[in-house]
């Protein structure tokens, strides 16, 4: 249960602003498992350990991220934000499984180029923290849909 939640993990109506905040003042202190399960995270990086295997929606999706809100997903982006700039650009993409785990591949270059591509929402090679999020709940809706009534 989150600290910010009320009984029985309610969301408290400040649970975002509250939890954005604590992540800003406490990145550093901060693991990745403090926001996403330990296991979905090994789970999704297995399902992508080998070259050209990696997949944005199967590992959004795998590793939890697709279930978090746009706030929980900014909190992650923050996370995965080395210069912290607000964008992410080829090279900090390139390392974007280690963020994950640090002894995780370094994605391939098709596989950087794929996940820019996903989520560059302007296509100037960058990734703000809301083109992480609104591409992958997009197509992850797209598909459900398909499947359902497809």
């Amino acid at each position: 249960m989150c600290s910010f939640c009320g009984p029985e993990g309610v969301k408290s109506p400040r649970h975002a602003f509250t939890t954005s905040r604590f992540f800003r003042e406490n990145r550093w202190k901060m693991s990745i498992t403090d926001v996403l399960s330990a296991d979905d995270i090994a789970a999704a990086l297995q399902e992508c350990q080998d070259p050209d295997t990696f997949e944005p929606q199967k590992f959004f999706q795998t590793s939890g991220l697709a279930k978090m809100s746009a706030s929980q997903v900014k909190d992650v982006f923050r996370f995965i934000d080395n210069d912290q700039s607000g964008y992410l650009d080829e090279e900090e993409l390139k390392f974007f499984l280690q963020k994950f785990e640090s002894g995780a591949r370094e994605l391939t270059e098709s596989e950087t180029k794929s996940l820019m591509a996903a989520a560059d929402n302007d296509g100037d090679g960058k990734i703000g923290a809301d083109g992480m999020f609104t591409p992958v709940h997009e197509r992850l809706e797209l598909r459900w849909h398909s499947e359902q009534w497809g």
